[in-house]
């Protein structure tokens, strides 16, 4: 039997929609088939065009954005789709934007997120679905407002105690902390071993929404060969010999924190494989298992290696390389 869907109440005992969401979209039909199928669930406003959807969040505060990148002038392309999105995170970080693309949009699907999208969603839409995602969306958008709701520190505040300095350069690191933190996407952090990239990365984890849970941090380079796969993902009783129980790996003991991949060039091809699947679908499977296990982590990596030679070299995948560098 279908679960009813949870619902906020007001002090009064009323029911309250689960967020705010802003349907743009060049397209009539689809909008109003949107807004109906949405309307139940969430608070929905429409704009047709890039200039309604700029003076839509002018006016109020918005959750989360639907935004089809086939937007008017040249609704064929993602120009202006792209050039809004920019707008609307630069506008509201909190602001949750769930881009549309066509299925054979994997490319500007890719660009999205580098730019900031919280999800991409392929056209055309199962409401169902997509309500699932903008519902999460929300949330997480209320959590950064209660975490940053007064707005970040001043430039010459640190993040966290462990990293001090008061230069320009320091102050530019402060405030990409910062501004990474209030998002939930996967970053990579480049550096010479000994500039501090596990710093950078506990101070993300520090002032993010995802704070109060555990950091757990992983050296790629440093665990045996036959022992990664099941230290990051874990093993069913018998999976392989000396597998007398069942044990989580490292990424599901992290549930609902951060994961810190430090030097994760080092990891092997069949390694990345299934990292890759685990950041498109959001879910993993032990070694020896056959149930997949829904995973909430954020994911966080690092390396002193030039990353991209190593993706033309054939040594990193370059569907990871886009996944990690978010």
């Amino acid at each position: 039997m279908r679960q009813p869907d949870p619902v906020i109440l007001s002090p009064d005992g009323s029911v309250e929609p689960m967020g705010r969401v802003l349907i743009v979209d060049g397209q009539n039909g689809i909008r109003t088939q949107h807004r109906w199928g949405l309307s139940e669930r969430f608070d929905v406003s429409v704009a047709d065009t890039p200039e309604a959807a700029r003076q839509a969040v002018q006016t109020r505060s918005f959750d989360a954005v639907m935004l089809d990148l086939g937007l008017p002038p040249d609704p064929s392309g993602p120009t202006e789709g792209f050039r809004l999105l920019g707008e609307l995170l630069a506008h509201d970080p909190a602001m949750k934007v769930v881009v549309l693309t066509r299925t054979t949009d994997n490319g500007n699907a890719i660009r999205a997120l580098q730019l900031g999208a919280y999800d991409c969603y392929p056209k055309p839409v199962d409401l169902v679905e997509v309500g699932a995602i903008l519902q999460r969306a929300c949330q997480l958008s209320r959590l950064d407002r209660q975490a940053f709701g007064a707005g970040p520190s001043g430039p010459t505040s640190p993040p966290t105690p462990e990293i001090i300095g008061d230069s320009p350069a320091k102050q530019r690191i402060f405030e990409t902390i910062r501004r990474a933190a209030r998002t939930d996407v996967t970053i990579l952090i480049r550096g010479e071993s000994g500039t501090g990239k596990e710093l950078i990365a506990r101070a993300i984890h520090a002032t993010s929404p995802r704070r109060t849970r555990y950091f757990v941090a992983i050296n790629c380079g440093a665990i045996q060969e036959n022992l990664v796969e099941s230290e990051l993902f874990g093993h069913e009783k018998g999976a392989f010999t000396g597998a007398h129980v069942q044990r989580k790996g490292r990424l599901e003991l992290a549930e609902g924190g951060t994961v810190f991949l430090d030097e994760v060039v080092e990891l092997s091809a069949p390694i990345q494989v299934k990292l890759l699947r685990i950041l498109q679908d959001r879910q993993l499977e032990r070694v020896g298992g056959r149930t997949l296990i829904p995973l909430n982590v954020r994911i966080l990596a690092a390396t002193n290696r030039d990353i991209q030679k190593a993706t033309s070299d054939g040594r990193f995948r370059e569907d990871l390389y886009y996944r990690l560098a978010v």
